[in-house]
C-alpha cells in the first residue's frame, strides 16, 4: 500500500519499501488471494513475495513498521541482536482512527470482510505515514512486516 501511494505521488524513488515476515513461514510465497483481490478492486497492484526479516534491515533502514504487538515484538529482539539503529513502531500508530498500540487484526481465518477492513485499516495509516514521510523529507524509508 505504502509503495503504491509513493508511486501515486511520484515519490517512490525516494523512499525504499520493503515487505518482511519475523517467521520464515510463508517466505516465497505470493501475497493470500484475498488480499490480492481486495487490492485489485481498490486500484492497487500487490506485487512481490514473502520475505523473512534479516538482521542487515535494522541498518538499512530507518523505520521498521509492525502490524501487531507480537511481531513489535520479535522485532524489538531482533533490533538488539543486530545493533541497528531502525525505529521500530505499529503501523497504526499513524491511523487517525488507531493510535498507540493499536493492532493491524489478521484476516487470515476470518471471513472476506476482514480483508476489506484490513485494507482500509492500512490505506489509512499509510496515508498519514506518507504525510509524515513528506513533512520531514525522508529518503531511504521504511519497511514492514506482517508476521
Amino acid at each position: 500500500m505504502l509503495l503504491h501511494l509513493l508511486t501515486e505521488e511520484g515519490m517512490e524513488a525516494h523512499v525504499e519499501v520493503d515487505s518482511a515476515g519475523t517467521g520464515a513461514w510463508h517466505a516465497g510465497e505470493a501475497p493470500d488471494p484475498r488480499s490480492l483481490e481486495v487490492a485489485r478492486r481498490n486500484g492497487v497492484n500487490l506485487r512481490g513475495s514473502a520475505r523473512q526479516v534479516r538482521s542487515d534491515d535494522f541498518s538499512r533502514f530507518t523505520h521498521i513498521i509492525a502490524m501487531d504487538l507480537e511481531n513489535l515484538r520479535n522485532l524489538e529482539v531482533l533490533r538488539e541482536r543486530s545493533g541497528g539503529p531502525a525505529r521500530l513502531a505499529l503501523l497504526r500508530e499513524w491511523d487517525p482512527e488507531g493510535g498507540a498500540g493499536a493492532e493491524v487484526p489478521d484476516p487470515y481465518y476470518g471471513g472476506p470482510g476482514g480483508f476489506d477492513d484490513v485494507f482500509r485499516m492500512v490505506e489509512r495509516s499509510c496515508r498519514a505515514l506518507l504525510q509524515e514521510l513528506k513533512g520531514a523529507g525522508r529518503a531511504g524509508g521504511p519497511t514492514g512486516t506482517g508476521g
